[in-house]
Order: structure tokens, then sequence, then C-alpha cells
């Protein structure tokens, strides 16, 4: 049969495949497109099964709001090179992910992966599949989360490799959700304030403590007094709201927020970062 230009140029135009993969394609299928389209999705498949060893380390992370500002969403689509983390359709497919998981709202990663992808019949785990016989490298979908809030701010670091999303009791300021969106993707805070620290990181924190103390020849029984004071500085380091304000090291983001509203404060965040 003859497979003519347009016939690979088509072909090309529904998958995105390369020249001479849309041909051999359709060669292979005896110029049926559909039958050139499942050879290609299993092309990915096989694409996929080698790769699955090698370290998806670059990517996209994107964060949009929803609902008139009161949910945020955020996804990590994942590659192997910044090459292909920058290349404008793989954004376009990070994106399109991300509007899924908005409509639908998605309870978890895996039920996400399993909605259709936008526009076609594909799931979004096969999309990304697909993607990956195209490119030629190991994708995958590692992230998402969502912030629910009476407002939520979305912040996405330029280059899309860091990402931030918060959630306030009440209206707040843009520019002073902003701030705080900032000085979360900047000092990675590890929970909103002490009392939402897990338990076991507390304990760790404690033991670590400990141990110090001890290894600085400190007596036993002042190694658990020691460790408290420790941890203390621990909360203010690393807890949120504890933390000094990156732009007014004199106040701390908790009085940052009171000298707009004494009642405002952070309910929920979400960060994500490309290592």
């Amino acid at each position: 049969m003859n497979i003519t230009a347009a016939d690979v140029n088509k072909l090309r135009q529904i998958t995105g495949a390369g020249m001479m993969d849309c041909k051999k394609a359709l060669t292979e299928a005896n110029g049926d497109f559909d039958g050139a389209i499942d050879l290609l999705r299993k092309k990915g498949q096989k694409v996929a099964a080698n790769r699955g060893d090698r370290e998806a380390s670059e990517g996209v992370i994107i964060a949009k709001l929803a609902d008139g500002g009161k949910r945020g969403v955020m996804i990590m689509l994942n590659c192997e090179t910044d090459f292909v983390a920058k290349n404008a359709d793989f954004g376009v497919v990070a994106n399109n992910i991300l509007d899924v998981a908005i409509s639908n709202k998605p309870t978890s990663l895996d039920e996400l992966k399993a909605l259709n992808y936008t526009g076609t019949d594909l799931t979004i785990n096969d999309k990304i599949i697909e993607e990956i016989g195209k490119i030629g490298e190991k994708i995958e979908l590692s992230h998402y989360s969502v912030v629910s809030a009476e407002q939520v701010y979305a912040y996405n670091h330029p280059g899309n490799k860091l990402a931030a999303v918060v959630g306030f009791n009440k209206s707040t300021p843009e520019d002073m959700a902003k701030d705080v969106a900032m000085q979360v993707a900047a000092m990675a805070p590890v929970s909103v304030d002490e009392k939402s620290v897990p338990e076991e990181v507390k304990q760790k924190e404690i033991e670590i403590g400990k141990e110090q103390a001890i290894n600085e020849g400190k007596p036993a029984e002042m190694a658990e007094k020691i460790a408290m004071g420790r941890l203390n500085k621990f909360f203010k380091e690393s807890t949120l709201l504890n933390q000094e304000f990156i732009k007014d090291s004199k106040l701390s983001v908790a009085a940052y927020l009171h000298t707009a509203d004494k009642d405002l404060t952070v309910t929920e965040f979400k960060r994500c970062a490309l290592n």
C-alpha cells in the first residue's frame, strides 16, 4: 500500500509522534489510522517499560486557583531532562492534567490518573504512556494536592520548579497572601504551627536533642530539658506562623498577618519542589 506524505502528516497531527514513527506505524497497519494509533500507543508502553528504572528528576510544577479563589490545586509532572521540561508541548500536557484535576476534583493521585485526558478517550495514565512513546523519556505524574479555605493563594515560582498553595481563614490582602506563599516556597516549613507538627516529628527532634546534649557532655538528667529547649527552637525555625518573616525579621509570620487583622491566620499549605 502507498503511504503518502499527507497520510503521515495527518497521523502526526493526531498523535504528535515523529514523522518516521508515523510512517512506520501506518505501513505496519496497512494504512489503517486506528491501527496505526494503537501501534504508536503500544510503542509508548514499550518505551515506558524500558525507561522504568530511569530517574525522572526534572519536570514542571503548576498550581492554579478554582472556585473563586477558595480552592488551590497543584500537580507535578516529571521527566528526565530539563530540555523536555521546557518544551511547550510538555507544558500544555501538564496544564491540561491540572485542568482535569480542577474540573473533576479527584480525591487522590491514582484517581486523577484514571480520569480521561482532555478531549480524548485516553486516561491521563494512558496519555502519559503515549507521551513517553513520543518523547522517549520517562514521564511521571508524581504529585497532586489540594488546599481548600475561605481564601487561597497559589504561587508559582518562575521556571515552574517550585510552587506553594496557602489557605487563609478569611479574606486576605493579595500582597500579604503572596508574601506568605513566597515564605512557604522559600523557607519550606514543616507545618502551620507547633500544634500541627506530627507527633513522630516532635519525638524525633526530642531524641536528636537528647543525643546532642549527651554527646556534648551534658548530664543525662539535663538532656530532656535541653532537648525541649531545642524543640522550641525547631518550632520557631520550621513552623510557618512562628518563622521570622523573610521581609522583616523583627516580625514572625503570625505577627505580620496580625498587622492586617488580629484574627487572620493560615489554615493549611502545600509546597512542592523539584530537587
